[in-house]
């Protein structure tokens, strides 16, 4: 009778000792990941990067574009920067792409490709340089191939025409 009390009491504190394990991670769990000495704060969706510099930049998007989980076009979309819109370029990573937060924010929404984010004090100007140019006037060459009639050639092509 003694030993069977003990083995309920021994199992009985060995049971109370024990913690439950904690749920597992959601791709909203915030955690953290430290990258050629910089901390970086992220959802648990998105890969931290292999490499890291540093930039903490306000940055424009010149486009609409996706930002993905991990540095390169075989992550996942996880949000979509908006066109014209200021955020903050925490730093390059590898393949050249960008690692991007909010506006002054510090949390990495993701990564996006280094051509869709241009610094804000070079925002105006880049929109400008990038319109379209108007064409010039293409020349045609004509010749009077008797009465009233002639012949037209553009230098576009080596076509003559009649006219």
């Amino acid at each position: 009778m003694k030993i069977r009390a003990a083995c309920i009491l021994v199992s009985i504190l060995a049971l109370a000792s024990c913690k439950t394990a904690p749920p597992p991670p959601t791709d909203d769990t915030l955690i953290t990941s430290e990258v050629d000495g910089v901390t970086l704060l992220h959802r648990y969706a998105i890969q931290p990067p292999a490499q890291f510099t540093p930039v903490n930049g306000d940055y424009r998007a010149l486009y609409t574009a996706s930002v993905m989980s991990r540095p390169d076009f075989g992550g996942s979309v996880v949000q979509q920067l908006e066109n014209g819109a200021h955020y903050r370029l925490l730093g390059e990573v590898e393949n050249q792409w960008y690692a991007v937060a909010d506006a002054g924010a510090s949390q990495l929404l993701g990564y996006v490709p280094r051509k869709a984010l241009v610094s804000s004090d070079r925002y105006a100007a880049t929109l400008r340089s990038d319109r379209p140019r108007p064409r010039r006037a293409v020349k045609k060459e004509c010749v009077d191939v008797g009465g009233q009639s002639k012949a037209c050639r553009s230098h576009a092509s080596s076509t003559w025409i009649l006219e």
